[in-house]
């Protein structure tokens, strides 16, 4: 057995449980409530990240949590579980169906498990220090490009782009410098779909812990690389994250460095 196999089996069985309540309320229209004037919460985010809370309490009573809608646990327990209950919440609003349940494990600082689950598509995501990236049950590796001409990338913007215009230059270099750029509105799926091949590589500013944790631990498990745009190890705690297959990471951090 595995290092964290009881961790990552843990995981599975809540982000699919949590996932159970994005699909009921996906449907029906419920409660939108503004953070700010693009950043939105509803009911489905809290009750998600409380049965989360809830159940990994129950079976890890000694870890420690931090999630997106302000729930902090700090007692500086050797583990800590990181988890966004719903990555894509404009998307879920909106009712376009390209969002998740993103959870993550550290250890001692050290991102150890991962799993990100979307469940409209049923795709689940998964991965465990050393022992690999799957996409259900089948592994999962980074695509072959080399060349950011022929690549296909994603992006995303701040809540705050009408203020800061965060990330225009940045869109607008790689726009004419590679073969196309999507933008889907949930940074743990990108992450992901850059871990399976379908996105060659990623790059977001101004992101929180919970956005990229799991994410990070698939990718680098299905060889990918993630830094952030100076080409320094990726710390989840720091905003900007630049992820790619690897073979197009120096050609896409020029980039990020000049624009």
């Amino acid at each position: 057995m595995r290092e964290y196999s009881i961790y990552l089996e843990a995981a599975l069985d809540v982000v699919r449980e949590a996932g159970d309540i994005l699909r009921t309320d996906y449907a029906r229209a419920g409660e939108v409530r503004f953070k700010g004037i693009v950043n939105l919460v509803t009911e489905t985010d809290l009750a998600s990240q409380e049965l989360i809370h809830r159940r990994l309490s129950a079976r890890f009573p000694d870890h420690d949590f931090l999630a997106e809608e302000g729930l902090r646990k700090e007692s500086g327990a050797e583990f800590r579980w990181v988890f966004d209950p719903l990555d894509g919440t404009t998307n879920f609003a909106h009712r376009f169906p390209v969002f998740c349940v993103s959870l993550a494990l550290e250890r001692r600082g050290e991102l150890v498990c991962g799993v990100v689950y979307n469940p409209i598509s049923g795709e689940t995501f998964r991965g465990d220090l050393g022992g690999g990236a799957f996409l259900g049950e089948a592994p999962i590796r980074v695509s072959p490009i080399g060349d950011l001409d022929k690549a296909l990338l994603a992006t995303g913007f701040p809540y705050d782009i009408r203020e800061t215009r965060a990330n225009i230059a940045h869109h607008d270099e790689f726009l004419v410098r590679t073969q196309a750029i999507r933008r889907c509105g949930s940074a743990a799926l990108d992450l992901c779909y850059v871990a399976c091949g379908r996105f060659d590589g990623f790059w977001e500013m101004k992101l929180s812990p919970w956005d990229t944790a799991a994410g990070a631990v698939i990718l680098r498990e299905a060889g990918g690389r993630i830094t952030d745009f100076r080409g320094e190890p990726v710390d989840i705690y720091q905003p900007e994250v630049c992820a790619s297959n690897g073979r197009i990471h120096e050609a896409m951090l020029s980039i990020l460095k000049r624009s």
